[in-house]
């Protein structure tokens, strides 16, 4: 098992479109010394090719009233004032 960075992703899909197959397989094991077997060097690279790079992350939520609880936190300001109210009448 290895861990393939997007850089090595990025490099080893790009030798593998311009070069082919065992020129990626031949990065790949320049990259990974571990995989010493053409044969499943090929399948990685092969696989490793196949693969789209990650999506940008999402941009984060900027508050517009930061400090403000939101409206689902706890009861409205009213909402005491008719619960008292029911109470009375009953």
């Amino acid at each position: 098992m290895f861990v393939v960075t997007e850089a090595d992703a990025d490099a080893i899909r790009t030798v593998f479109y311009q070069e082919g197959e065992l020129s990626a397989a031949i990065e790949l094991r320049r990259r990974f010394q571990g995989i010493t077997d053409n044969a499943k060097a090929r399948a990685c690279a092969r696989t490793i090719a196949g693969w789209t790079p990650l999506p940008a992350p999402p941009c984060p939520v900027t508050r517009l009233r930061p400090g403000s609880a939101s409206r689902s936190d706890g009861p409205s300001p009213g909402a005491t004032e008719a619960s008292a109210e029911i109470e009375r009448a009953r």
